[in-house]
């Protein structure tokens, strides 16, 4: 079963290889997404998110505390680089959000019986079962990858500046970060993977080595001058394609990450 729909300000593919599976739970999950996306987006007046902002909400409800506490974990980890309440900008949770509702879609899917499927949501990816291939995109030429990967039961997010630009604040100073390029983490969950990357963007460069440090999470990035940086333990596959920057790192600790390649 293949399906796309247009969710959240982006394309939501799923694709399930367990034969005969129904379609109600597909169903479930994009009713899931389009839900998140009415009650949680800060784009939106009616939404629960810009209603507590504006007061006129006591308590979040039980899904929102859950994303806001997410936050405030973020928050503290980082010092405050990732913040989802910015000097003079409203509340906005958006981005734990994201990987947070696909990966409790991805649940659905499985609690109905699914076992090998891959859930893109605008190029962030669960995978199940497995092994299934997935590519890095270049951060600055949109024809070429970095890397591919081999993923089972993971998922892989990426922060980066070509989509949307400098759109990714250093909460401690309010200026956009730029001390990366992109930056690309693997972990048990989107919610993890998704979160750490944009919180270890947020960062800068010291947000590398910051992911890296963390349990269950590998992770790929080229900062500012070009560097390729990646964990050891980073997933990446065999046959990497022609002039692609992921080749096997020189050895190290994981939280030393090694230079692998300079473009």
């Amino acid at each position: 079963m293949r399906r796309v729909e247009h969710v959240m300000g982006f394309p939501v593919s799923v694709r399930i290889d367990d034969e005969d599976f129904p379609r109600a739970p597909v169903d479930a999950l994009f009713a899931w997404l389009r839900e998140v996306d009415a009650r949680f987006s800060p784009f939106r007046p009616d939404s629960e998110v810009s209603r507590l902002d504006r007061g006129e909400v006591r308590e979040p409800s039980p899904e929102l505390r859950e994303v806001l506490d997410l936050c405030e974990e973020y928050r503290i980890a980082t010092g405050g680089a990732f913040d989802a309440r910015l000097p003079g900008r409203g509340l906005d949770p958006c981005a734990v959000v994201k990987g947070w509702s696909v990966q409790k879609g991805a649940e659905l899917l499985a609690a109905a019986g699914a076992r090998r499927f891959c859930l893109n949501a605008g190029g962030d990816v669960i995978a199940s079962g497995g092994p299934w291939r997935v590519g890095v995109r270049h951060p600055e030429r949109a024809d070429r990858l970095c890397a591919v990967l081999d993923l089972t039961d993971r998922a892989v997010a990426t922060s980066a500046r070509y989509e949307r630009g400098d759109h990714i604040l250093d909460g401690r100073t309010g200026r956009p970060a730029t001390g990366l390029l992109g930056v690309t983490v693997v972990a048990p969950t989107l919610t993890e993977a998704d979160t750490v990357a944009t919180a270890a963007f947020a960062l800068g460069v010291e947000g590398v080595a910051w992911a890296a440090a963390r349990e269950h999470c590998e992770v790929f990035a080229v900062d500012a001058g070009r560097r390729v940086l990646r964990s050891p333990g980073f997933p990446v596959a065999e046959d990497q394609p022609p002039g692609s920057a992921s080749r096997k790192p020189a050895g190290g600790m994981k939280n030393r990450l090694p230079v692998t390649a300079r473009e």
